[in-house]
């Protein structure tokens, strides 16, 4: 169901590939993403990774085109090429102008439907891999978040890190990576999405050119995967060359496509989702206790996570902990004020407009909208549903969020001394 004044097309293949366009007359551009449900928590156990190694392989050749050529065809039409993967789905995408989508798509298409996986360049890719690992291990704020993700969802595949790990790369075999690109790389994994200066007939023929007679084999329904179970774990990890502890806390959160799901946006927003938000005026302006600190919702097809960052020094680790859990307790204790449910609803309405300024916005959320809700939902259903949250709802939803069990936290730092103790998280 399109929603009036939207001017969304769907169409689908025989084979179960999906194709949703958004026309933008106004534009001169078109963004263009392919995307298929193969993200890291569907990897078989010991190939963690996997899926975002396949992600890179794709750009390093096909049977058409070098890894060279790629880049460069998209570049001497001027277009941005990318790809990523996450927890549910890997994009390959690309914005060009309208007189260029052909291009655009012949280079997306090969890279999806015919890769080499040539074994020299998998030898280069782990090395490459192993590398953005290191990495991100030597940067203590994503080390934080990926201490806490592991700890939080322990057991199962969403709380394996998307690169995988050293171990589980070295591992990665041709014949490993074949056989699960082949399995889910199929047109009824995949949803083509397209937004700009594009309609629905033109991009059915260069869908058609390329997927029509493919056929798609037979494929696990998401639906059958394990729900996950949350753990309130409390980690630390002492690295005494740091400057600063970072803190990360997580308490469950509703899936993508909870019915409380505004409310948790509306909550997230007070508690530390803006500027004016409990946490940023309480921990930074009012006390100048660190620099960074936020919250912010990591929703999933069914399950979710809401987590708190802040980066502070040893010495004011604990008083910072302290603050975040009596954010937690006066959100449950007392009802937010009209002045600040009325600011939160405006900046979540204001930045939802914001963020949809681009093609490149509106492809991605056509994505979003088809693969998790099977409809889509204009600008106008969303400010209603947003308007809709009372601050009632947002008490009850704190006291179901921040119960005092259910709180997982990391610490990363110069922690000597220091002891991360569930008192600290009493709310």
């Amino acid at each position: 169901m399109t929603p009036a004044g939207i001017s969304i097309e769907r169409e689908s293949l025989p084979n179960g590939l999906v194709l949703v366009t958004e026309h933008m007359p106004h534009m001169r551009s078109v963004a263009i993403g392919i995307w298929v449900r193969a993200g890291s928590r569907g990897e078989p156990s010991g190939l963690n990774g996997i899926a975002h190694f396949i992600e890179h392989m794709v750009f390093k050749g096909t049977s058409r085109r070098s890894a060279e050529q790629i880049a460069r065809e998209m570049d001497s039409v001027g277009g941005l090429l990318d790809a990523f993967t996450s927890k549910e789905m890997v994009s390959f995408n690309a914005k060009v102008l309208d007189e260029n989508l052909p291009i655009a798509f012949d280079v997306l298409s090969d890279l999806v439907l015919d890769p080499l996986f040539g074994d020299e360049d998998i030898a280069k890719e782990k090395q490459v891999i192993l590398e953005e690992i290191r990495m991100e291990d030597d940067n203590p704020e994503s080390l934080a978040h990926e201490m806490l993700t592991q700890s939080f969802w322990r057991g199962h595949p969403l709380g394996a890190p998307i690169l995988g790990t050293r171990g589980t790369v070295r591992r990665f075999t041709r014949k490993a990576i074949v056989n699960c690109f082949q399995r889910w790389y199929t047109p009824a994994n995949t949803v083509i999405t397209a937004a700009g200066n594009v309609h629905i007939d033109g991009l059915m023929k260069l869908v058609g050119h390329h997927y029509a007679k493919l056929k798609s084999r037979p494929q696990p329904s998401p639906d059958s995967r394990t729900a996950p179970h949350t753990h309130a774990r409390l980690i630390t990890r002492n690295k005494p060359a740091l400057e600063q502890a970072h803190i990360t806390l997580a308490v469950p959160s509703y899936p993508l496509a909870h019915p409380r799901r505004y409310a948790a946006s509306v909550l997230n927003n007070i508690l530390g989702g803006s500027m004016s938000s409990r946490l940023f005026q309480n921990i930074r302006e009012r006390q100048g206790l660190a620099y960074a600190v936020f919250s912010e919702l990591n929703p999933y097809s069914d399950a979710g996570m809401l987590s708190v960052y802040a980066g502070t020094s040893r010495s004011t680790t604990e008083r910072v902990l302290r603050c975040i859990a009596g954010e937690f307790a006066r959100l449950k204790k007392e009802p937010v004020s009209p002045d600040e449910l009325r600011r939160a609803k405006d900046q979540l309405k204001g930045s939802l407009v914001l963020s949809l300024e681009s093609p490149g916005a509106r492809m991605s959320n056509l994505a979003r909208q088809e693969i998790y809700f099977g409809r889509f939902f204009s600008v106008e259903e969303l400010h209603t549903s947003i308007e809709a949250v009372t601050a009632d709802d947002v008490q009850q939803t704190a006291l179901e969020f921040f119960e005092p069990k259910t709180i997982a936290a990391t610490v990363v730092g110069p922690l000597h001394g220091f002891a991360l103790k569930r008192d600290l998280l009493a709310c």
